[in-house]
Protein backbone atom coordinates (compact mmCIF):
# COMPACT_ATOMS: atom_id res chain seq x y z
CA UNK A 1 0.00 0.00 0.00
CA UNK A 2 1.33 3.23 -1.05
CA UNK A 3 1.94 5.88 2.42
CA UNK A 4 2.57 9.24 2.43
CA UNK A 5 6.59 9.43 2.39
CA UNK A 6 8.07 12.02 5.03
CA UNK A 7 6.80 13.71 8.03
CA UNK A 8 3.33 13.46 9.03
CA UNK A 9 3.35 14.62 12.49
CA UNK A 10 1.00 17.72 11.88
CA UNK A 11 -2.24 17.30 9.77
CA UNK A 12 -4.72 19.77 8.82
CA UNK A 13 -7.75 18.50 7.65
CA UNK A 14 -9.74 20.42 5.38
CA UNK A 15 -13.81 19.99 6.23
CA UNK A 16 -15.42 18.35 8.84
CA UNK A 17 -17.77 16.56 7.03
CA UNK A 18 -18.46 12.91 8.36
CA UNK A 19 -14.86 11.08 5.87
CA UNK A 20 -12.78 14.38 7.64
CA UNK A 21 -13.99 13.57 11.06
CA UNK A 22 -13.55 9.94 10.95
CA UNK A 23 -9.22 11.04 9.82
CA UNK A 24 -9.38 13.29 12.07
CA UNK A 25 -10.14 10.98 15.13
CA UNK A 26 -8.07 7.73 13.54
CA UNK A 27 -4.70 10.28 12.78
CA UNK A 28 -5.44 11.76 16.62
CA UNK A 29 -5.35 7.85 17.86
CA UNK A 30 -2.29 7.44 15.92
CA UNK A 31 -0.54 10.46 17.55
CA UNK A 32 -0.14 12.48 15.31
CA UNK A 33 -0.96 16.54 15.80
CA UNK A 34 -4.47 17.69 14.05
CA UNK A 35 -6.12 21.01 12.84
CA UNK A 36 -9.46 20.80 11.04
CA UNK A 37 -10.58 23.47 9.32
CA UNK A 38 -14.28 24.26 8.43
CA UNK A 39 -15.81 27.18 6.60
CA UNK A 40 -19.21 27.09 8.53
CA UNK A 41 -19.77 27.23 12.18
CA UNK A 42 -20.91 23.36 12.81
CA UNK A 43 -19.38 19.99 11.53
CA UNK A 44 -20.93 17.64 9.27
CA UNK A 45 -20.41 19.01 6.10
CA UNK A 46 -22.84 17.53 3.78
CA UNK A 47 -24.49 16.07 6.51
CA UNK A 48 -25.94 19.58 7.74
CA UNK A 49 -27.93 21.41 9.98
CA UNK A 50 -30.36 24.26 9.83
CA UNK A 51 -32.66 26.05 13.00
CA UNK A 52 -35.22 27.41 11.37
CA UNK A 53 -38.34 29.00 13.55
CA UNK A 54 -38.44 25.97 16.42
CA UNK A 55 -37.51 23.28 13.37
CA UNK A 56 -34.64 21.40 13.47
CA UNK A 57 -33.69 20.40 10.00
CA UNK A 58 -31.05 17.40 8.86
CA UNK A 59 -29.84 19.16 5.51
CA UNK A 60 -28.20 15.84 4.02
CA UNK A 61 -28.47 12.11 4.64
CA UNK A 62 -31.20 10.77 6.42
CA UNK A 63 -30.79 7.25 6.58
CA UNK A 64 -28.21 6.05 9.03
CA UNK A 65 -26.61 2.15 8.51
CA UNK A 66 -23.78 0.12 9.98
CA UNK A 67 -23.54 2.18 13.40
CA UNK A 68 -20.05 -0.09 14.29
CA UNK A 69 -18.49 2.56 12.12
CA UNK A 70 -19.21 4.89 13.96
CA UNK A 71 -18.23 2.84 16.72
CA UNK A 72 -14.55 2.27 15.28
CA UNK A 73 -13.98 5.89 14.51
CA UNK A 74 -15.01 6.81 18.32
CA UNK A 75 -12.72 3.38 19.71
CA UNK A 76 -9.57 4.79 17.93
CA UNK A 77 -9.23 7.60 20.52
CA UNK A 78 -10.83 5.03 23.65
CA UNK A 79 -14.33 6.81 23.33
CA UNK A 80 -17.16 4.30 23.27
CA UNK A 81 -20.58 5.24 20.78
CA UNK A 82 -22.76 5.10 23.75
CA UNK A 83 -21.36 7.61 25.75
CA UNK A 84 -21.86 9.83 22.91
CA UNK A 85 -25.07 9.04 20.53
CA UNK A 86 -28.67 7.53 21.34
CA UNK A 87 -29.47 5.01 18.57
CA UNK A 88 -33.13 4.41 17.96
CA UNK A 89 -33.44 1.49 15.69
CA UNK A 90 -36.21 1.78 13.64
CA UNK A 91 -39.41 -0.19 13.20
CA UNK A 92 -40.15 -0.66 10.38
CA UNK A 93 -37.31 0.51 8.53
CA UNK A 94 -39.09 1.85 5.19
CA UNK A 95 -42.78 1.70 4.52
CA UNK A 96 -42.70 1.28 0.35
CA UNK A 97 -46.52 2.85 -0.34
CA UNK A 98 -47.16 1.58 -4.43
CA UNK A 99 -49.00 2.68 -7.38
CA UNK A 100 -51.78 0.07 -6.60
CA UNK A 101 -52.72 0.79 -3.31
CA UNK A 102 -50.84 -1.69 -1.74
CA UNK A 103 -47.99 -0.88 0.91
CA UNK A 104 -44.83 -3.34 2.45
CA UNK A 105 -43.16 -2.64 5.58
CA UNK A 106 -39.42 -3.32 5.58
CA UNK A 107 -38.17 -4.92 8.20
CA UNK A 108 -34.25 -6.43 9.29
CA UNK A 109 -35.03 -9.38 10.83
CA UNK A 110 -35.40 -11.66 8.29
CA UNK A 111 -38.09 -13.77 9.71
CA UNK A 112 -40.45 -10.75 10.18
CA UNK A 113 -40.14 -9.77 6.69
CA UNK A 114 -40.78 -13.24 5.64
CA UNK A 115 -43.82 -12.73 7.21
CA UNK A 116 -44.23 -9.69 6.13
CA UNK A 117 -43.92 -10.47 2.26
CA UNK A 118 -46.04 -13.65 2.77
CA UNK A 119 -48.96 -11.54 3.95
CA UNK A 120 -48.81 -9.07 1.50
CA UNK A 121 -47.55 -10.66 -1.70
CA UNK A 122 -47.28 -14.80 -1.07
CA UNK A 123 -45.09 -17.75 -0.13
CA UNK A 124 -43.24 -18.09 -3.47
CA UNK A 125 -42.07 -14.38 -3.09
CA UNK A 126 -41.43 -15.05 0.99
CA UNK A 127 -38.93 -17.93 -0.40
CA UNK A 128 -37.13 -15.86 -2.98
CA UNK A 129 -36.65 -13.37 -0.30
CA UNK A 130 -35.03 -15.72 2.15
CA UNK A 131 -32.82 -16.68 -0.88
CA UNK A 132 -32.24 -13.00 -1.80
CA UNK A 133 -30.99 -12.66 1.99
CA UNK A 134 -28.58 -15.63 1.55
CA UNK A 135 -27.21 -13.68 -1.44
CA UNK A 136 -26.49 -10.28 -0.52
CA UNK A 137 -25.24 -11.69 3.10
CA UNK A 138 -22.50 -13.83 1.09
CA UNK A 139 -22.14 -10.98 -1.22
CA UNK A 140 -21.53 -9.14 2.08
CA UNK A 141 -18.93 -10.73 3.26
CA UNK A 142 -16.39 -11.47 0.26
CA UNK A 143 -17.21 -7.64 -0.63
CA UNK A 144 -16.10 -5.85 2.59
CA UNK A 145 -12.91 -6.79 3.42
CA UNK A 146 -11.30 -6.88 -0.06
CA UNK A 147 -12.95 -4.29 -2.31
CA UNK A 148 -14.76 -1.69 0.25
CA UNK A 149 -12.75 -1.42 3.41
CA UNK A 150 -9.50 -1.33 2.01
CA UNK A 151 -7.15 0.74 -0.10
CA UNK A 152 -6.78 -0.15 -3.51
CA UNK A 153 -3.47 0.74 -5.80
CA UNK A 154 -3.80 -1.28 -8.66
CA UNK A 155 -6.99 -3.50 -10.64
CA UNK A 156 -4.38 -6.07 -9.14
CA UNK A 157 -4.52 -5.89 -5.24
CA UNK A 158 -8.26 -7.49 -6.27
CA UNK A 159 -6.82 -10.75 -7.13
CA UNK A 160 -7.86 -12.36 -3.84
CA UNK A 161 -9.74 -15.69 -3.51
CA UNK A 162 -13.14 -13.42 -2.67
CA UNK A 163 -12.82 -12.17 -6.31
CA UNK A 164 -13.42 -15.40 -7.45
CA UNK A 165 -16.61 -15.96 -5.36
CA UNK A 166 -17.87 -13.10 -6.25
CA UNK A 167 -17.80 -14.01 -9.73
CA UNK A 168 -18.93 -16.93 -8.90
CA UNK A 169 -22.06 -15.25 -7.24
CA UNK A 170 -22.60 -13.25 -9.87
CA UNK A 171 -21.27 -10.19 -8.48
CA UNK A 172 -20.32 -8.74 -11.51
CA UNK A 173 -23.96 -9.26 -13.63
CA UNK A 174 -26.41 -6.71 -13.54
CA UNK A 175 -28.37 -5.47 -10.60
CA UNK A 176 -31.83 -5.62 -11.72
CA UNK A 177 -31.58 -9.38 -13.18
CA UNK A 178 -29.94 -10.88 -10.52
CA UNK A 179 -32.27 -9.64 -8.22
CA UNK A 180 -34.99 -11.13 -10.56
CA UNK A 181 -33.61 -14.39 -10.38
CA UNK A 182 -34.77 -14.31 -6.31
CA UNK A 183 -37.87 -12.05 -6.46
CA UNK A 184 -40.16 -11.92 -8.89
CA UNK A 185 -42.80 -9.48 -8.05
CA UNK A 186 -42.46 -5.51 -8.75
CA UNK A 187 -42.75 -4.65 -5.29
CA UNK A 188 -39.99 -6.37 -3.87
CA UNK A 189 -37.60 -6.04 -6.86
CA UNK A 190 -38.24 -2.30 -6.31
CA UNK A 191 -37.98 -2.15 -2.95
CA UNK A 192 -34.51 -4.07 -2.74
CA UNK A 193 -32.77 -2.44 -6.20
CA UNK A 194 -34.04 1.10 -5.10
CA UNK A 195 -30.34 2.07 -3.55
CA UNK A 196 -28.59 1.96 -6.77
CA UNK A 197 -29.57 5.60 -6.59
CA UNK A 198 -27.20 5.98 -3.94
CA UNK A 199 -24.43 4.88 -6.35
CA UNK A 200 -25.94 7.01 -9.00
CA UNK A 201 -26.61 4.91 -11.72
CA UNK A 202 -30.02 2.78 -12.18
CA UNK A 203 -30.49 -0.92 -10.73
CA UNK A 204 -30.39 -1.98 -14.81
CA UNK A 205 -27.04 -0.83 -14.83
CA UNK A 206 -25.71 -1.31 -11.99
CA UNK A 207 -23.46 -4.02 -11.21
CA UNK A 208 -24.75 -6.21 -8.82
CA UNK A 209 -22.14 -5.98 -5.56
CA UNK A 210 -24.65 -3.02 -5.56
CA UNK A 211 -26.87 -4.43 -3.54
CA UNK A 212 -24.33 -4.69 -0.62
CA UNK A 213 -26.38 -1.58 -0.09
CA UNK A 214 -29.49 -3.08 0.50
CA UNK A 215 -27.74 -5.93 2.93
CA UNK A 216 -26.39 -2.72 4.55
CA UNK A 217 -29.83 -1.14 5.26
CA UNK A 218 -32.51 -3.61 4.82
CA UNK A 219 -30.88 -6.52 6.15
CA UNK A 220 -28.34 -5.06 8.78
CA UNK A 221 -30.85 -2.41 10.13
CA UNK A 222 -31.56 1.32 9.61
CA UNK A 223 -31.17 3.50 12.64
CA UNK A 224 -32.04 7.17 13.84
CA UNK A 225 -29.64 8.96 16.36
CA UNK A 226 -31.72 11.19 18.64
CA UNK A 227 -31.32 14.64 17.86
CA UNK A 228 -31.12 14.32 14.43
CA UNK A 229 -28.48 13.14 11.93
CA UNK A 230 -26.62 15.54 12.80
CA UNK A 231 -26.12 14.48 16.02
CA UNK A 232 -23.30 12.00 14.40
CA UNK A 233 -20.73 15.11 13.26
CA UNK A 234 -21.66 16.64 16.64
CA UNK A 235 -20.30 13.34 18.47
CA UNK A 236 -17.51 12.80 16.23
CA UNK A 237 -16.36 16.38 16.85
CA UNK A 238 -16.84 16.71 20.31
CA UNK A 239 -14.84 13.30 20.54
CA UNK A 240 -11.94 14.11 18.15
CA UNK A 241 -11.84 18.11 20.12
CA UNK A 242 -11.71 16.03 24.03
CA UNK A 243 -8.74 14.06 22.47
CA UNK A 244 -6.80 17.14 20.93
CA UNK A 245 -8.09 17.69 17.78
CA UNK A 246 -8.01 21.76 17.01
CA UNK A 247 -10.96 22.70 14.79
CA UNK A 248 -11.07 26.36 13.53
CA UNK A 249 -14.97 26.94 12.28
CA UNK A 250 -16.25 29.76 10.33
CA UNK A 251 -12.67 29.54 8.46
CA UNK A 252 -12.11 28.55 4.62
CA UNK A 253 -9.13 27.24 3.29
CA UNK A 254 -8.52 29.15 0.02
CA UNK A 255 -4.83 28.38 -1.06
CA UNK A 256 -2.65 25.32 -0.48
CA UNK A 257 1.29 26.58 -0.62
CA UNK A 258 3.82 23.87 -2.36
CA UNK A 259 7.07 23.55 -1.80
CA UNK A 260 8.40 21.02 -4.92
CA UNK A 261 6.09 18.20 -4.57
CA UNK A 262 4.94 18.72 -1.32
CA UNK A 263 2.45 20.64 0.17
CA UNK A 264 3.78 22.86 3.14
CA UNK A 265 0.88 25.45 4.27
CA UNK A 266 -2.73 25.69 3.79
CA UNK A 267 -3.92 30.06 3.83
CA UNK A 268 -7.29 30.60 5.02
CA UNK A 269 -9.67 33.36 4.39
CA UNK A 270 -8.60 35.44 7.28
CA UNK A 271 -4.93 35.71 6.37
CA UNK A 272 -3.54 32.39 8.79
CA UNK A 273 -0.90 30.37 7.24
CA UNK A 274 -0.73 26.89 8.89
CA UNK A 275 2.32 24.92 7.92
CA UNK A 276 1.52 21.32 7.97
CA UNK A 277 3.18 17.98 7.06
CA UNK A 278 -0.06 16.31 5.52
CA UNK A 279 -3.07 17.76 3.86
CA UNK A 280 -6.22 15.82 3.78
CA UNK A 281 -9.04 17.56 1.64
CA UNK A 282 -12.73 16.67 2.69
CA UNK A 283 -14.29 18.89 0.18
CA UNK A 284 -16.12 17.05 -3.08
CA UNK A 285 -12.93 15.93 -4.89
CA UNK A 286 -13.11 17.62 -8.26
CA UNK A 287 -13.55 20.74 -6.70
CA UNK A 288 -10.74 20.55 -4.16
CA UNK A 289 -8.72 19.47 -7.24
CA UNK A 290 -9.59 22.74 -9.09
CA UNK A 291 -9.70 24.62 -6.15
CA UNK A 292 -7.57 24.23 -3.96
CA UNK A 293 -4.69 22.13 -6.06
CA UNK A 294 -4.94 24.58 -9.27
CA UNK A 295 -5.85 21.66 -12.13
CA UNK A 296 -7.80 19.07 -13.12
CA UNK A 297 -6.55 16.13 -13.83
CA UNK A 298 -7.57 14.54 -17.85
CA UNK A 299 -9.16 11.73 -15.46
CA UNK A 300 -11.32 13.70 -13.49
CA UNK A 301 -12.76 15.76 -16.27
CA UNK A 302 -14.06 13.02 -17.65
CA UNK A 303 -15.89 11.52 -14.78
CA UNK A 304 -19.75 11.21 -15.29
CA UNK A 305 -22.06 12.40 -12.24
CA UNK A 306 -24.85 10.61 -10.54
CA UNK A 307 -28.51 12.11 -10.57
CA UNK A 308 -29.35 15.06 -8.24
CA UNK A 309 -32.00 15.69 -6.22
CA UNK A 310 -34.88 18.41 -4.73
CA UNK A 311 -35.03 18.43 -1.30
CA UNK A 312 -37.80 20.42 0.82
CA UNK A 313 -37.13 20.30 4.14
CA UNK A 314 -40.52 21.70 5.92
CA UNK A 315 -42.26 22.63 9.09
CA UNK A 316 -45.97 21.71 8.98
CA UNK A 317 -48.69 21.17 11.77
CA UNK A 318 -50.42 18.44 9.94
CA UNK A 319 -49.96 14.61 10.90
CA UNK A 320 -50.57 11.56 8.98
CA UNK A 321 -51.07 8.20 11.37
CA UNK A 322 -50.09 6.00 7.90
CA UNK A 323 -46.70 7.03 7.79
CA UNK A 324 -43.37 5.30 9.48
CA UNK A 325 -40.00 7.37 9.89
CA UNK A 326 -38.96 6.64 6.19
CA UNK A 327 -41.85 6.62 3.45
CA UNK A 328 -40.83 5.61 -0.16
CA UNK A 329 -43.65 5.89 -2.56
CA UNK A 330 -42.96 4.30 -5.69
CA UNK A 331 -44.89 5.51 -9.02
CA UNK A 332 -46.12 2.91 -11.73
CA UNK A 333 -42.74 3.74 -14.01
CA UNK A 334 -39.65 2.41 -12.69
CA UNK A 335 -37.16 1.63 -15.25
CA UNK A 336 -38.77 4.53 -17.03
CA UNK A 337 -37.91 7.06 -14.20
CA UNK A 338 -33.87 5.84 -14.67
CA UNK A 339 -34.16 6.54 -18.12
CA UNK A 340 -35.65 10.21 -17.68
CA UNK A 341 -33.53 11.08 -15.14
CA UNK A 342 -29.92 9.35 -16.09
CA UNK A 343 -30.39 8.79 -20.34
CA UNK A 344 -32.85 11.63 -21.35
CA UNK A 345 -31.72 14.28 -18.64
CA UNK A 346 -35.83 14.91 -17.76
CA UNK A 347 -38.11 15.28 -14.68
CA UNK A 348 -39.57 12.18 -13.31
CA UNK A 349 -43.20 12.09 -15.32
CA UNK A 350 -43.94 9.40 -12.84
CA UNK A 351 -42.09 10.25 -9.41
CA UNK A 352 -40.76 8.07 -6.90
CA UNK A 353 -40.02 9.97 -3.97
CA UNK A 354 -38.94 9.11 0.02
CA UNK A 355 -40.60 11.13 2.66
CA UNK A 356 -39.10 10.67 5.78
CA UNK A 357 -40.36 12.43 9.33
CA UNK A 358 -38.04 12.90 11.60
CA UNK A 359 -39.65 14.10 14.34
CA UNK A 360 -41.96 11.03 15.33
CA UNK A 361 -39.29 9.32 16.92
CA UNK A 362 -37.67 12.61 18.19
CA UNK A 363 -40.31 15.29 19.18
CA UNK A 364 -38.10 18.06 19.93
CA UNK A 365 -37.37 18.58 16.34
CA UNK A 366 -40.26 19.97 15.92
CA UNK A 367 -42.41 22.55 18.32
CA UNK A 368 -44.73 21.06 20.28
CA UNK A 369 -47.91 19.40 17.95
CA UNK A 370 -45.74 19.93 14.92
CA UNK A 371 -44.18 18.23 12.88
CA UNK A 372 -40.61 18.30 10.43
CA UNK A 373 -40.67 16.45 7.45
CA UNK A 374 -37.80 15.50 4.76
CA UNK A 375 -38.78 15.44 1.03
CA UNK A 376 -36.60 14.04 -1.88
CA UNK A 377 -37.52 13.51 -5.18
CA UNK A 378 -34.56 12.68 -7.41
CA UNK A 379 -33.94 15.00 -10.26
CA UNK A 380 -31.08 15.25 -13.30
CA UNK A 381 -27.89 17.04 -12.65
CA UNK A 382 -26.78 19.97 -14.02
CA UNK A 383 -25.64 18.73 -17.03
CA UNK A 384 -29.63 18.78 -17.91
CA UNK A 385 -30.91 21.51 -19.71
CA UNK A 386 -32.70 22.88 -16.87
CA UNK A 387 -32.91 26.38 -15.88
CA UNK A 388 -33.84 25.63 -11.71
CA UNK A 389 -33.84 30.01 -11.10
CA UNK A 390 -37.15 29.48 -13.09
CA UNK A 391 -38.19 25.68 -12.16
CA UNK A 392 -37.18 25.88 -8.60
CA UNK A 393 -41.05 27.00 -7.43
CA UNK A 394 -42.71 25.15 -10.24
CA UNK A 395 -41.22 22.22 -9.46
CA UNK A 396 -41.82 23.04 -5.45
CA UNK A 397 -45.64 23.11 -6.10
CA UNK A 398 -45.45 19.83 -8.48
CA UNK A 399 -43.53 18.39 -5.51
CA UNK A 400 -46.50 19.48 -3.13
CA UNK A 401 -49.40 18.13 -6.12
CA UNK A 402 -47.10 15.06 -6.16
CA UNK A 403 -47.98 14.31 -2.37
CA UNK A 404 -51.49 15.17 -2.21
CA UNK A 405 -51.64 12.32 -4.85
CA UNK A 406 -49.74 10.13 -2.55
CA UNK A 407 -52.12 10.46 0.23
CA UNK A 408 -50.44 13.80 1.96
CA UNK A 409 -53.99 15.35 2.07
CA UNK A 410 -53.98 19.32 2.13
CA UNK A 411 -50.09 19.05 2.96
CA UNK A 412 -49.29 22.12 1.27
CA UNK A 413 -51.65 24.21 3.10
CA UNK A 414 -49.97 23.52 6.43
CA UNK A 415 -46.53 24.34 5.67
CA UNK A 416 -44.94 27.16 8.23
CA UNK A 417 -41.32 26.55 7.35
CA UNK A 418 -39.87 25.79 4.45
CA UNK A 419 -36.23 25.27 2.72
CA UNK A 420 -35.75 24.23 -0.89
CA UNK A 421 -32.23 22.55 -2.14
CA UNK A 422 -31.94 22.50 -6.17
CA UNK A 423 -29.32 21.53 -7.97
CA UNK A 424 -28.48 24.84 -8.04
CA UNK A 425 -28.05 24.71 -4.53
CA UNK A 426 -25.94 21.83 -3.98
CA UNK A 427 -23.71 22.99 -6.18
CA UNK A 428 -23.30 26.32 -4.51
CA UNK A 429 -22.55 24.37 -1.38
CA UNK A 430 -19.29 22.60 -3.33
CA UNK A 431 -20.82 19.71 -4.95
CA UNK A 432 -19.74 19.06 -8.53
CA UNK A 433 -22.39 19.51 -11.03
CA UNK A 434 -25.22 19.98 -8.23
CA UNK A 435 -24.62 15.95 -7.57
CA UNK A 436 -24.88 15.44 -3.55
CA UNK A 437 -24.35 11.36 -4.80
CA UNK A 438 -20.97 12.82 -6.23
CA UNK A 439 -19.73 10.86 -9.30
CA UNK A 440 -21.76 7.44 -10.43
CA UNK A 441 -20.80 4.11 -9.47
CA UNK A 442 -20.54 2.93 -13.00
CA UNK A 443 -17.50 0.25 -13.67
CA UNK A 444 -15.18 1.91 -14.89
CA UNK A 445 -15.91 4.68 -11.29
CA UNK A 446 -15.72 2.12 -8.89
CA UNK A 447 -12.98 0.17 -6.91
CA UNK A 448 -9.56 0.57 -8.52
CA UNK A 449 -10.73 3.00 -11.16
CA UNK A 450 -12.40 5.35 -8.64
CA UNK A 451 -10.34 8.79 -8.53
CA UNK A 452 -7.63 7.50 -5.84
CA UNK A 453 -7.16 8.94 -2.72
CA UNK A 454 -4.15 10.27 -3.02
CA UNK A 455 -3.15 13.16 -5.41
CA UNK A 456 -1.01 12.61 -8.18
CA UNK A 457 1.51 15.37 -8.42
CA UNK A 458 1.30 16.01 -4.77
CA UNK A 459 3.46 13.66 -2.13
CA UNK A 460 1.69 14.44 0.93
CA UNK A 461 -1.99 15.27 -0.33
CA UNK A 462 -4.52 13.04 0.63
CA UNK A 463 -8.47 12.88 -0.38
CA UNK A 464 -11.53 11.83 1.53
CA UNK A 465 -14.67 11.76 0.96
CA UNK A 466 -17.76 10.34 -1.31
CA UNK A 467 -15.25 11.05 -4.51
CA UNK A 468 -12.87 8.84 -4.19
CA UNK A 469 -12.58 5.31 -2.44
CA UNK A 470 -14.77 3.37 -1.58
CA UNK A 471 -17.66 5.84 -2.55
CA UNK A 472 -21.39 7.52 -1.91
CA UNK A 473 -23.07 7.22 1.65
CA UNK A 474 -22.63 7.30 5.05
CA UNK A 475 -21.05 3.98 5.89
CA UNK A 476 -18.46 4.41 2.72
CA UNK A 477 -17.43 7.87 3.68
CA UNK A 478 -16.93 6.87 7.28
CA UNK A 479 -14.55 3.80 5.77
CA UNK A 480 -12.87 6.20 3.46
CA UNK A 481 -11.85 8.61 6.32
CA UNK A 482 -9.98 5.31 7.52
CA UNK A 483 -8.31 4.80 4.28
CA UNK A 484 -7.38 8.43 4.06
CA UNK A 485 -5.40 7.76 7.78
CA UNK A 486 -4.04 4.08 6.33
CA UNK A 487 -2.19 6.27 3.70
CA UNK A 488 -0.50 8.83 6.21
CA UNK A 489 -0.14 5.82 9.31
CA UNK A 490 -0.16 2.92 8.09
CA UNK A 491 -2.65 0.52 9.01
CA UNK A 492 -5.09 1.52 11.80
CA UNK A 493 -6.25 -1.01 14.09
Amino acid sequence: MRTVKGKTDHVVVVGAGLAGLSTALRLAGAGRKVTVIERESVPGGRNGLLNKEGYAFDTGPTVLTMPDLIADALNCVGEKLEDWLELIPLQPLYRAFYADGSQLDVHANTAQMEAEIEKVIGADEAAGYRRYVDFVTKLYKYEMNDFIDRNIDTPFNLLTPNLARLVALGGFRRLAPKVSQFLKDPRTQKVYSFQAMYAGVSPQQALAIYAVIAYMDSVNGVFFPKGGMHAVPRALAGAAEKHGVTFKYNTTVEKIEKQGSRASAVVTNNGERIECDVVVLNPDLPVAWRDLLGKTPLSIKRLNYSPSCVTILAGSSKSYDHLAHHNIHFGESWDGVFDELIKKRTLMTDPSLLVTLPSKDDPSLAPKGKHSYYILFPTPNLDADIDWKKMKNVYRDQMYATMEERGYTDFADSVEVEHITTPLEWEAMGMERGAPFASAHTFFQTGPFRPRNMAKGFDNVVFTGSGTQPGVGVPMVLISGRLAAERIVGPVK
